[in-house]
């Protein structure tokens, strides 16, 4: 079970996800903290191709893109309001429409910024091998992915965000641990978690460099146009990293050859204090209960989440 929860940091709070359901926790202006629990089924339980290795790393995306998106609208209007009401219902914040333009926005400029703009910047340079191309605009994305990361550091509005962040990975360590689900044991855990999103973003990075690679430097309307086709195999491929990383991550050569992924969890983490978590602790156990829950209804197999 505890390999399969992860979460992100939200507006003054935690979500939480299990195979089987998600949950937010928000701490409100007069300190109550609220969580509300949604039920999720992942279509990666509808067939088995879905379930295949790459595959199922771009549906366990796409689910997490708008898990997010529901979770960061939700946490928004808990956040700002005193009143009362605390249900279910309350989860209903955004319509399918509105889902889908802000996650159309969201990877539109994603992929233009982190994988066309370098594509195209390394096309215009003096370079003729083909490797040394690819290489240099592998080294151009990570570059504008870490610069942009500096760039978020920067926001005071979200100190609190990467803050919750930390919460958020210290109480799944706690708990990957075999530890209480409380705010004082999830206190002596590392902010740095292996299956975390951002060490996810920085194995995209790298591993676009391998597969572009094949691809070669075509054209540039062609160069332009591999570069966003192959994104869903991309991610595909770097969830499976992600993946192993979360069961192998012991091992020290697995460790080291993902230490530059923890290492630029440093700039989305802030040190999280007693009130940070004791609302991840809250979205943690508010899910835990509800997926125990589900698996009396259900024999589905889980599906992995990230961090």
């Amino acid at each position: 079970m505890s390999h399969s929860v992860g979460g992100q940091a939200v507006v003054e709070g935690v979500m939480m996800r299990t195979p089987s359901a998600w949950a937010v926790a928000v701490r409100r202006p007069d300190g109550r903290i609220t969580t509300v629990v949604e039920d999720q089924r992942s279509v990666a339980l509808r067939s088995r191709v879905l379930r295949w290795p790459v595959v199922r790393g771009v549906v366990a995306l796409g689910e997490s893109l708008v898990i997010g998106m529901k979770a960061l609208s939700l946490a928004a209007r808990l956040s700002s309001s005193d009143h009362e009401g605390e249900g279910e219902g309350e989860g209903e914040e955004l319509g399918r429409k509105e889902i889908i333009v802000a996650l159309v926005v969201a990877v539109v400029f994603s992929i233009a910024f982190f994988k066309v703009v370098p594509s195209v910047v390394a096309n215009f340079l003096p370079i003729d091998d083909t490797v040394t191309f690819v290489v240099v605009e592998g080294l151009i994305r990570v570059g504008l992915f870490i610069g942009y990361l500096l760039f978020l550091t920067l926001l005071p509005d979200l100190r609190r965000v990467f803050e919750f962040h930390a919460a958020e990975h210290m109480a799944i360590n706690a708990l990957e641990a075999g530890e209480p689900r409380t705010a004082a044991a999830a206190a002596a855990h590392s902010r740095i978690h292996l299956r975390c999103g951002t060490a996810f973003l920085l194995w995209v990075m790298v591993i676009a460099i391998i597969v572009f690679a094949f691809v070669g430097r075509p054209s540039l309307p062609w160069l332009i146009a591999s570069r966003i086709v192959l994104v869903p195999v991309i991610a595909g491929i770097a969830y499976e990293v992600i993946r192993l990383a979360g069961r192998y991550g012991h091992n020290p050569i697995v460790h080291a050859v993902l230490w530059p992924g923890l290492l630029l969890q440093r700039l989305t983490t802030r040190p999280a204090d007693q009130e940070h978590l004791e609302v991840a602790v809250a979205a943690l156990d508010a899910v835990l209960e509800r997926e125990a829950i589900n698996r009396q209804r259900s024999a589905d197999a889980p599906v992995d989440v990230m961090a």
